[in-house]
């Protein structure tokens, strides 16, 4: 990744959890960097910037309305986020996941493709992608804990993403859910408090 956005210097990063926090769609690594004063101080946080240009912001792969991507687009962008996350991981205790919106949809596919090389995931006003291809290569071994927060009013995640993504979750996954009635599609201050207890609760203790 050709720009990322860190928490702290590279001198301070050795032997700390890792936390990826991964954009929406239309944004880029500023928007994740302004979460880094309400997570837990013992990560390190890095919000990498996506690969695909989005008018004057970025992303992960094209979307529409409907939520509907080019598979391959996907692929692609987990491909160059494996290979950024091979480069640093060597350095930090574990590697967990934080995804916001279509960033979520990005931590998920990690996740599918990779269970046993996160600690923990975070899901935040986002979905998992619905892939016939992949849902019958996946072999999760073991449950990993997921925080999935949310609106349920949430305007932008349709309801058969949110509907796939909830059984999904359920199926493969250790899952917190938690709601946040009037938050919409953003991330709020109680949601954070929440997303550090569970941080600290999977990954560091």
């Amino acid at each position: 990744m050709e720009t990322v956005a860190w928490s702290r210097p590279e001198h301070e990063r050795a032997g700390t959890p890792l936390l990826v926090m991964l954009h929406g769609y239309g944004t880029d690594e500023t928007r994740m960097a302004k979460l880094f004063p309400g997570l837990p101080p013992e990560f390190t946080c890095a919000a990498p910037r996506g690969p695909k240009v989005i008018g004057d912001d970025y992303g992960w792969f094209l979307l529409d309305y409907f939520l509907t991507h080019d598979f391959a687009d996907v692929i692609s962008a987990t491909t160059s986020v494996f290979s950024w996350i091979d480069s640093v991981k060597g350095q930090h205790s574990s590697v967990s996941l934080l995804g916001y919106s279509q960033g979520m949809a990005m931590a998920s596919m990690l996740l599918r493709l990779r269970p046993e090389a996160f600690r923990a995931v975070v899901g935040l006003s986002g979905f998992v992608l619905d892939n016939e291809l992949l849902a019958m290569s996946e072999s999760f071994t073991a449950r990993p804990p997921f925080f999935w927060g949310r609106d349920k009013a949430d305007p932008v995640i349709n309801e058969d993403a949110t509907a796939h993504t909830e059984e999904w979750l359920h199926r493969h996954t250790q899952l917190t859910a938690r709601s946040y009635p009037g938050m919409g599609h953003s991330v709020s201050a109680a949601e954070l408090v929440d997303v550090g207890a569970f941080l600290r609760h999977y990954v560091l203790r």
